[in-house]
């Protein structure tokens, strides 16, 4: 069985490579990710990994792994910001408080969908002005689903988590893993 990303993310092929798996090939989905009225987070994050892991083509004998990170406050969805003022937008709405990052995957095989939902609480501390500031001027904000990755400089925001630190960044890798294994794609971890 071979395996394909639908995923540009170079996160993704990082924690891949750290259970020991290699994709046979990366091919991002290209699909809308705007939310649908009134959609909450966890569906519209499920409802992501799903539409992007049947958008990826896929030959016979290939599976196709697709995700999606989603940052939750309450029921609403802080997506990727455009701007240097939204991610600033979200990052004060995020100071000082709890929020949900749902990370959904799908696993694609020959005309059966498996699926998973990973749902980590996360506090950020309350940024001064000169940590906000320091962070947007990173551009560590870019392409990160609630203005931030843990996994970078705004680490040093965030005191507690409980949960997946791997969903987190972008791929929970338990959760991936037994999705392979059940697949037949063999895991080195």
């Amino acid at each position: 069985m071979r395996l394909v990303l639908g995923s540009a993310s170079p996160r993704r092929l990082e924690l891949l490579a750290q259970i020991g798996v290699v994709p046979d090939a990366v091919r991002p989905a290209d699909i809308d990710e705007t939310p649908g009225r009134r959609e909450l987070p966890r569906p519209y994050c499920a409802r992501m990994a799903l539409e992007k892991a049947r958008a990826v083509p896929a030959e016979a004998g290939e599976a196709v792994l697709a995700a999606d990170t989603t940052v939750a406050l309450g029921r609403r969805i802080l997506g990727k910001p455009e701007t240097a003022a939204q991610a600033a937008e979200f990052l004060h709405l995020l100071g000082g408080r709890r929020h949900s990052v749902i990370t959904a995957i799908a696993l694609r095989l020959d005309g059966r969908i498996l699926q998973r939902e990973v749902v980590t609480a996360v506090k950020m501390k309350r940024l001064s002005d000169c940590e906000l500031n320091g962070y947007l001027d990173s551009g560590e904000w870019q392409g990160k689903a609630g203005g931030y990755g843990i996994q970078g400089r705004a680490g040093a925001f965030i005191p507690w988590i409980s949960g997946s630190f791997t969903g987190v960044v972008g791929l929970p890798l338990a959760e991936t893993a037994q999705l392979l294994q059940a697949a037949g794609i063999r895991c080195a971890a």
